[in-house]
């Protein structure tokens, strides 16, 4: 157990950074996929306006 505390304390920065990096990359992608849905709905209704007229 002492050894995981060494390492946590000497390397405690670039864990830090990795999940930071984790969690902005997990943002980047919910928006991805989020501008990917509303496309798709903007595109669909753009269809069903031009269908009705």
């Amino acid at each position: 157990m002492g050894s995981l505390y060494n390492f946590l304390n000497t390397h405690s920065l670039y864990i830090v950074l990795i999940i930071v990096l984790v969690i902005w990359l997990g943002i980047f992608i919910y928006l991805y996929r989020l501008d990917k849905k509303v496309n798709e709905l903007y595109e669909q209704n753009e269809s069903e306006k031009e269908n009705m007229k």
